[in-house]
């Protein structure tokens, strides 16, 4: 399998993280995949964003799934940008997605996207929860899944098989060797995020995995050339 590089919320480094103008820029700057994040807002419209509160990235206030459309719509998301739908998405990019189901209960509002227009082999679907990757499994034939995990131990690999995941997406800073060869042992792929130091994409090619996902563009350039 080839080295991938993932870019992060599209390449937030540079520009507002989950906003079409960033995923625009992480195709054009060549990466492999761009991850995103999805809610549900109140009126049921799967929405693109990372935090289950608007404050942080919005010039509003108070809950995704407290707004309408109309209202998450109404807030800047950074630079003039708007909080986008995820249909959006699909018809600014061509670059194949790994999308996170951030609120349990978009999985089904997914699922019903990814059948309508057949995008099983075009997106990954991700998640922190096992019960979102188990559930999206069961609605979509053939879709790929990934567990993510911030804190865990070797765990994590039964944890993924037990949902039929295939990759592992594992915080860079807490992951070993010894997780690495029992997921490798499993079948699993296994990437690291976020990776946005050569530091960190020296010890992502010195445990042999399989991508990273960073918030950087240059490093899809710099990590063919770090052994």
């Amino acid at each position: 399998m080839n080295f991938l590089t993932i870019g992060h919320r599209g390449v937030m480094g540079v520009e507002p993280e989950n906003t079409l103008r960033s995923f625009v820029a992480a195709q054009e700057a060549g990466l492999d995949v761009i991850e995103l994040d999805l809610h549900l807002s109140k009126d049921g419209e799967l929405v693109v964003m990372h935090d289950a509160r608007v404050d942080r990235t919005t010039d509003g206030t108070g809950a995704i799934a407290d707004k309408t459309l109309d209202e998450l719509r109404a807030l800047d998301a950074g630079r003039g940008e708007r909080i986008p739908l995820f249909t959006e998405v699909l018809d600014a990019v061509r670059t194949p997605l790994q999308a996170e189901i951030k609120d349990v209960r978009a999985a089904r509002a997914l699922a019903e996207v990814m059948n309508d227009r057949g995008l099983a082999d075009r997106v990954e679907v991700a998640s922190f929860h096992d019960e979102a990757i188990a559930e999206i499994a069961g609605l979509v034939l053939g879709v790929r899944t990934a567990l993510v995990a911030g804190r865990y131990g070797t765990d994590v690999v039964d944890r993924a098989v037990a949902v039929g995941a295939s990759r592992l997406c594992l915080n860079i800073r807490r992951i070993t060797l010894e997780i690495v060869e029992h997921a490798r042992k499993a079948d699993l792929s296994v990437f690291g995020w976020v990776v946005n130091t050569q530091d960190h994409l020296r010890l992502v090619r010195a445990l042999g995995l399989d991508g990273a996902t960073t918030d950087y563009p240059e490093i899809k350039r710099t990590g063919r050339f770090t052994a």
